[in-house]
């Protein structure tokens, strides 16, 4: 059961990341504006350009290697950093999604201390 929860717990707090990024680049790329709207609207938060590829590149690169349980214990550490930023930077006026947020991250931190979990890629390349 341990084994069967703990494959559950990654691929649950992966999926948060991945389905969201997934809606957000359906989103920019139906609009010929798209990118330059997502550019925007995190310009609102007071953050520059930079922001928008590096957020998108980390939730598609860590949510996929997480889901994946490929460096699970680092890019779990990257996710929980992530989600701090996101919950600080973003400046969520509405507590219970700042709440989630840090709750995420709190899963996050661990999934890093227990990032040995079944069906992953690191259990098949770190075989002994």
């Amino acid at each position: 059961m341990n084994k069967l929860a703990g494959v559950l717990a990654r691929i649950l707090l992966a999926q948060i990341f991945l389905v969201s990024i997934i809606i957000q680049l359906a989103i920019i790329t139906k609009n010929p504006e798209g990118y330059e709207a997502y550019r925007a609207y995190l310009g609102h938060f007071g953050l520059v350009g930079i922001f928008a590829p590096l957020m998108i590149l980390i939730q598609l690169l860590a949510g996929t290697a997480l889901l994946l349980g490929y460096k699970t214990r680092i890019f779990a550490f990257v996710l929980a950093a992530y989600a701090l930023f996101v919950a600080f930077a973003l400046k969520l006026d509405e507590p219970i999604i700042f709440m989630q947020y840090l709750a995420i991250a709190g899963g996050m931190l661990m999934l890093a201390i227990n990032h040995k979990t079944a069906w992953s890629l690191d259990g098949l390349f770190n075989k002994p």
